[in-house]
């Protein structure tokens, strides 16, 4: 499992919500808030420093974006021209293959590569498991995975691509391993977010509110929403080229999911681990609804700030703290309270003081009058109370604070509710304050206090204030009859898994957060007061003549035929008699997400047991409590991806990069039309669409899925979080490129079919560049065997990137390029050179092709637009194989083993020397046609190794002649003759001299002055920034990784200046007048 959804789910194990299945008596049935069913207590807040701290380096952040000089935005990094999209226009019906018959394009062209491709796959049912039958090398072995369900109400962004790219790679390549693949995409109903948006859009075009509707009303409107707006998703997906089995796509709302979650509610009812009870929630008086921990954000204020509040037309003032007096009940004296929310006070029932406050010790155990209500208020004593604190005595409000509650709960202290659902004041505040909002009553109190004379002052005071992630409202925590799940057990259970060896955690060191995590568990509210989700299929029984007062009692069942049948069963009565009523509230959207993984393959109906292999702590806990297993054998935490100023992309920082404008090239002009859209408050807006300007100022080019992808995956992705630039995947473009000029050039040489191939065993290397380029494809194979294994796909990757360039394109293709085009004589090739030819054709279409397999998994439109050009000059000499790519074998090192020679590798390694050290010292001189005579001066055995590779040396070097003169003579050979006087000289190792030729009298006068003016424009950048990273102060107010930026941009302005202080030496020595 990846991290997009690991991640998810772990931050929910914050709050701790489940717990496993216990041995008891069957239940039907639950009276309200029985004494025993009481909630677990929630945990203390631990995180707040850390959200604190979050909040400081965020607007660190965003005071850097705006400082940062624009010449160092990305775009200076980005050199792109806008290319002349190719199309690919040939008719063809839709589902049906592409024509690549038709002529070879010259260059690469996202648009035109991946035309048609996917609709085909997808029509042909390449990615259904029972496809898997047809395959050739099939296996008889499984392999299963769920996507992380999206919001149906969202759309991708690059972390989604992230995990779409990582989990395709590893899908593609089970499946051409010969694997049984089902891999099944699905989509969340985001209960929340998907009624807010109906809403939304209710009121802008038909101007009435949900609760002007039936709720069967408001329910099809938003089914309706969902069938014009919710496939938008799916295709984001397709268009990534994720293989996935879209005959089993899967919404959590659909019936058979439906009847999952009814199936689960009720199983764990029964076994006693739902239960329902009175406790404190998350509420969010915009929505009217319970939320989640997740769905909180914490805004940290340094003082006074006025703030925009959903249903409050004026602005709001938070982050202050207001003193008031309680009046001695009795005696004179006052005790004074310090608060946040004076507008609670009408629910104080105590005050709590330190039970060692020297000020307090007169008072403990006496009373106060409440100034507004008819009763006393005890002073207690809790050593909770911080002394320091305003004025060390603390107002108890256990109705509307987690901290209150749980001192309420120790003193034995009512709980008074005082704040309604709807965010206004309750009627016990009295007439005067009932139905006022409560941030209007804030001010009333307030009023009355001073009136009164209590009030005594009201000061700064820096405060993290929870808010609504949904909606933006305050949350209020509010006292309500919910539905709870236990946890304790089945987090144990989770845990135990762990350490059990059960459930692997890769990489390992995720294990511990794992543990704690999960060892702080509280029981989980799954109630939401919501009209779109599941409803809770639990009903409140009333009995004949059942008195107004009785304790509720409540019946749950899979049906309302069942539920009044054990009603009936419980209560002894005639089924008929019972009046049922079905409670409103729906089920936490999570509830639903955690029978993810085998709802969608038809559980309860099906079990699926073999491949049942994903999802995270409640898929664990939830999957053993249902199904008795777990769900997955491994879990893979990958990075998340971060903009380059290295934050979290989000869209309430506005800085998200949508994929599909990395695949199709976007206008800084939509762009920024993006941005606005979106719903940042002034201060975030400025920042996102000043940043976007500075990254963007062209807008982003075309890169196309596949360079996306690649770019994504190149990632260690169990590593540090990804700082992905536009201008990486603007690299990958270009190997793609580099790709397809790759394969146009092979079947220039071998594509007339005059030429008989060898098949891959057959393919016997003769030149000794052949057996060292076909034993470095053997190496990479086995690099990207081991990669995949161990899920480093960036491992993969790089492995398949450097065969491609630095010994495909780099070295071999240069070498062979005069063998396979130059011209033959009036009396045709000798044998042995054609022999040579042909094993170097054979040599090079193995080169080509399976590389192109090994990209497969990554690049899945270029590599089959290629490979299905590519193939048939195989197939025509009986090579066979899969009409597609993506059912093709993927590539074994034990296949490729006769090609193994690891002394060819390690010797050519000092031919790749003499070859970078012979080009420098062409670039010294300026040389660019002209072919130098060159004499090495090396050890015995490098001599050896250079005779080998000499044609590799003279035709990589770009010389006309390899003279090699070893100073202590070979064996049995006397020592050749030494370099001439007037060579310039590059030391490849301490053994091995190169000496080149140059001719005298070259005019070299303009070489210098170039590299002169160059090395004139260097040296000031280069004193700027060292002169900056010497400034006071500079490590303690710079963060690191700008720290790293500037020191890698020092150390290759360095580099240059020597360099060209080198060839300035050497020019130099060649001038006339030097001679």
């Amino acid at each position: 499992m990846w991290r997009a959804n690991c991640a998810l789910c772990l931050r929910l194990l914050e709050r701790g919500r489940i717990r496993a299945w216990v041995s008891c008596q069957p239940r039907f049935c639950s009276n309200d808030a029985p004494e025993s069913s009481t909630p677990s207590p929630p945990k203390a807040n631990t995180s707040l420093r850390t959200k604190t701290e979050k909040q400081k380096r965020r607007q660190q952040k965003q005071t850097l974006i705006l400082a940062t000089p624009e010449n160092n935005a990305e775009d200076s990094e980005i050199r792109w021209s806008q290319k002349d999209k190719i199309q690919y226009s040939t008719p063809t019906i839709p589902g049906a293959k592409k024509n690549t018959s038709v002529p070879f394009p010259l260059s690469y062209s996202p648009e035109y590569v991946e035309a048609s491709w996917y609709q085909w796959w997808e029509k042909e049912g390449f990615f259904t498991p029972e496809y898997h039958d047809r395959v050739p090398h099939a296996q008889n072995r499984t392999f299963t995975m769920c996507i992380p369900p999206p919001n149906v109400t969202g759309s991708l962004h690059l972390g989604h691509a992230l995990t779409v790219a990582i989990e395709d790679a590893m899908v593609r390549w089970k499946r051409m391993q010969g694997y049984r693949v089902l891999w099944v995409p699905g989509c969340d109903h985001a209960g929340i977010a998907t009624q807010s948006v109906v809403e939304k859009r209710l009121l802008r075009d038909q101007r009435r509110r949900r609760q002007d509707l039936s709720r069967e009303e408001f329910l099809q409107e938003v089914w309706t929403w969902k069938s014009q707006k919710g496939d938008e998703i799916y295709q984001q997906l397709r268009r990534l080229g994720a293989s996935l089995d879209w005959s089993r796509a899967c919404f959590t709302m659909d019936q058979g999911f439906s009847e999952a979650v009814t199936e689960a509610f009720v199983r764990l009812c029964d076994s006693g681990l739902i239960y329902r009870s009175e406790a404190l929630v998350n509420w969010s008086c915009a929505l009217e609804s319970a939320i989640s921990d997740i769905e909180v954000d914490s805004q940290e204020l340094s003082g006074r700030t006025m703030l925009s509040v959903p249903g409050y037309e004026r602005k709001v003032e938070f982050g202050t703290m207001v003193t008031f007096a309680y009046p001695l009940e009795g005696q004179d004296g006052e005790v004074a309270v310090a608060t946040t929310r004076p507008e609670t006070m009408l629910g104080d029932v105590a005050i709590a003081v330190h039970p060692d406050d020297p000020r307090y010790q007169a008072v403990q155990g006496k009373h106060c009058r409440h100034p507004f209500a008819d009763r006393l208020i005890p002073i207690v004593t809790d050593t909770m109370v911080d002394m320091q604190l305003g004025t060390g005595a603390v107002k108890v409000t256990p109705a509307h604070d987690h901290v209150d509650f749980e001192l309420s709960r120790r003193h034995s202290l009512p709980c008074l509710t005082v704040i309604s659902g709807d965010g206004t004041m309750a009627p016990s505040c009295g007439q005067w304050l009932e139905g006022v909002k409560r941030f209007d009553a804030r001010d009333k109190v307030l009023d009355a206090l001073a009136e009164k004379k209590l009030l005594r002052n009201k000061k700064d005071h820096a405060m993290s204030l929870p808010k609504c992630s949904r909606s933006g409202d305050v949350i209020e925590p509010l006292l309500k009859k919910q539905w709870f799940l236990r946890c304790e057990d089945m987090a144990s259970r989770a845990i135990q898994a762990v350490e059990d060896g059960q459930l692997e955690i890769i990489p390992p060191l995720h294990t511990k957060t794992w543990k704690k995590w999960l060892s702080n568990t509280s029981d989980w509210c799954i109630s939401r007061q919501l009209w779109w989700g599941h409803r809770i299929p639990a009903y409140q029984v009333a009995l004949p003549g059942q008195s107004a007062n009785r304790e509720a009692l409540w019946v749950w069942g899979r049906s309302e035929q069942q539920a009044r049948e054990r009603a009936a069963a419980q209560c002894g009565v005639d089924p008929a008699s019972l009046t049922l009523t079905q409670d409103p509230d729906v089920l936490d959207t999570w509830f639903s997400s955690a029978l993810f993984p085998f709802a969608m393959l038809g559980w309860p109906q099906k079990t699926g047991s073999d491949i049942l292999f994903f999802w995270v702590a409640r898929m664990v806990m939830l999957g053993t409590e249902l199904t008795g297993q777990l769900p997955f054998k491994q879990v893979l935490l990958h990075s998340l991806v971060r903009d380059r100023h290295g934050r979290k992309m989000s869209k309430s920082l506005g800085n998200v990069v949508d994929p599909l404008d990395v695949i199709s090239g976007a206008s800084l002009e939509r762009l920024q039309e993006k941005v606005r859209g979106g719903n940042l408050d002034p201060g975030e807006l400025a920042v996102a669409m000043e940043a976007q300007r500075r990254d963007f100022p062209g807008g982003i080019p075309e890169c196309g899925t596949d360079a996306l992808r690649f770019a994504l995956c190149s990632h260690r992705a169990q590593g540090e979080d990804i700082s992905l630039s536009v201008s990486q995947v603007l690299g990958y473009r270009r190997f793609c490129n580099k790709i397809w000029q790759t394969v146009r050039f092979t079947l220039g040489v071998l594509g007339d079919g005059a030429h008989q191939l060898d098949t891959l065993a057959e393919t016997r290397p003769l030149s000794s560049v052949d057996r060292w380029v076909c034993s470095r494809l053997h190496s990479t194979v086995l690099q990207c065997e081991r990669g995949f294994e161990a899920r480093e796909l960036s491992a993969v990757t790089a492995a398949i990137h450097s065969f491609w360039v630095h010994s495909l394109c780099d070295v071999y293709m240069e070498c062979i390029k005069p063998l396979l085009t130059q011209q033959d004589g009036g009396g045709g090739p000798g044998e042995a050179l054609a022999g040579e030819r042909r094993a170097a054709r054979s040599v090079l279409y193995h080169c080509v092709s399976v590389p192109l397999t090994l990209l497969a998994p990554f690049m899945p439109y270029l590599s089959e637009e290629l490979w299905q050009r590519l193939h048939p000059l195989l197939a025509r000499g009986g090579g066979g194989g899969s009409s597609s790519l993506c059912l093709q074998p993927y590539p074994r090192s034990s296949d490729l083993e006769h090609w193994h020679s690891p002394e060819e590798e390690s010797h050519f390694l000092l031919v790749q020397e003499v070859v970078r050290v012979a080009r420098s010292l062409r670039a010294q001189c300026g040389m660019t046609k002209e072919r130098p005579d060159m004499w090495a001066v090396c050890s015995p055995a490098q001599e050896q190794t250079l005779l080998h590779f000499l044609p590799a040396v003279h035709t990589l070097s770009r010389v006309s002649a390899l003279h090699i003169h070893c100073p202590q003579g070979g064996p049995g050979a006397p020592p050749s003759a030494p370099p001439p006087e007037g060579c310039i000289v590059g030391t490849v190792d301490h053994s091995c001299q190169l000496h080149l030729n140059v001719q005298r009298g070259r005019n070299v006068d303009q070489q210098i002055s170039q590299l002169s003016k160059r090395r004139d424009g260097l040296l000031p950048k280069l004193n700027k920034m060292l002169s900056r990273r010497l400034a006071p102060g500079y490590l303690e107010k710079v963060p690191e990784r700008v720290r790293q930026e500037m020191d890698n941009k020092i150390s290759a302005l360095e580099k240059e200046v020597q360099s060209i202080e080198e060839q300035l030496s050497a020019l130099n020595g060649l001038r006339p007048d030097r001679t």
